[in-house]
């Protein structure tokens, strides 16, 4: 049965809600009742923080092979149509639980626990992603995240008035999304950081859907106006890359920061799901976590 949960950290009146629908973190507000989290709407963007497993992004053809099997895959995979079940609630956490099913199976054929706790506590939301595999064999798979941040947050305030600020100072190069082919072009360069720890926002960064940041030494990165400081911080030590997205076009107000272990299918890959970059594979009874935070930022930080 879908449910909406809410959680509160009771010293700081942080609050947030999450849907039982896909895990999905549906509200995020601070004391003053400031939503920071993108609110669902269908003519722009339906969801605002799918979680993303067993894939992340797109297949080639939405198919890929496991074990030398064709599946069918959906985009980012099926969580986000899944009802996941409640393990324990207290008034400052929630557990949610996935395991494998008939429709899990149809397009990935492993059993797996997935679960995703949500903790508030001084302000800051943690998120643990965490895998399990009862399966008598390895299991491969990639995981992400993808909250949709409100920006501008403020009335009056515009898109291009944000930017991103990384933890390190950075020298690397987006890799480009080839939208007529479907996917990363791995032999070319997008946007280019050049010993900076900054990228300003503008929506013709997104002409060509993500900004997918492949090789990034920053664990953490923060989205925020550029004078008042007001803004979110993303700290994201259990993923190894991460993406920037808004839908070009249509002047949406939010930014999603998406840290990935995987992404959509690359040029240099072939169709066996084991080969992607980032992926990963866990033996029989092991389990591996996936920690992030979400750090609300009012500007006296």
């Amino acid at each position: 049965m879908i449910m909406i949960l809410t959680i509160q950290d009771k010293d700081t009146k942080t609050a947030a809600k999450i849907d039982s629908l896909g895990a999905q973190l549906i509200s995020l507000k601070d004391a003053a009742g400031k939503e920071y989290i993108w609110q669902r709407d269908p003519d722009i963007w339906s969801r605002c923080s799918p979680l993303l497993f067993p894939a992340v992004g797109n297949c080639r053809n939405d198919s890929t092979r496991f074990e030398g099997q064709w599946y069918t895959m959906e985009k980012h995979g099926f969580c986000k149509e899944s009802d996941f079940s409640v393990l324990h609630q207290t008034e400052e956490s929630v557990v949610f639980q996935l395991t494998a099913n008939e429709k899990t199976r149809a397009s990935y054929p492993y059993d797996f626990i997935l679960s995703l706790t949500y903790r508030l506590e001084n302000g800051v939301l943690f998120m643990d992603y965490q895998v399990g595999n009862p399966d008598s064999k390895k299991i491969c798979y990639c995981i992400g995240s993808h909250p949709g941040f409100i920006c501008p947050l403020n009335e009056g305030e515009a898109f291009h008035d944000y930017q991103l600020e990384f933890e390190q100072e950075e020298s690397t190069c987006a890799m480009p999304y080839n939208l007529s082919a479907r996917q990363f072009d791995a032999d070319k360069k997008g946007l280019c950081l050049n010993h900076t720890q900054t990228l300003p926002l503008s929506y013709e960064l997104f002409e060509n859907d993500a900004i997918y940041f492949d090789e990034i030494k920053s664990r953490q990165v923060s989205l925020l106006h550029k004078k008042t400081r007001q803004g979110v911080m993303v700290s994201y030590p259990g993923f190894e890359t991460v993406a920037f997205w808004t839908p070009y076009g249509k002047n949406a107000p939010f930014l999603c920061i998406e840290p990935w272990n995987g992404s959509g299918i690359r040029s240099d890959e072939d169709d066996e799901f084991i080969h992607r970059h980032h992926v990963q594979t866990l033996n029989p009874g092991q389990t591996k976590h996936y920690p992030m935070e979400i750090h609300l930022l009012n500007g006296s930080n």
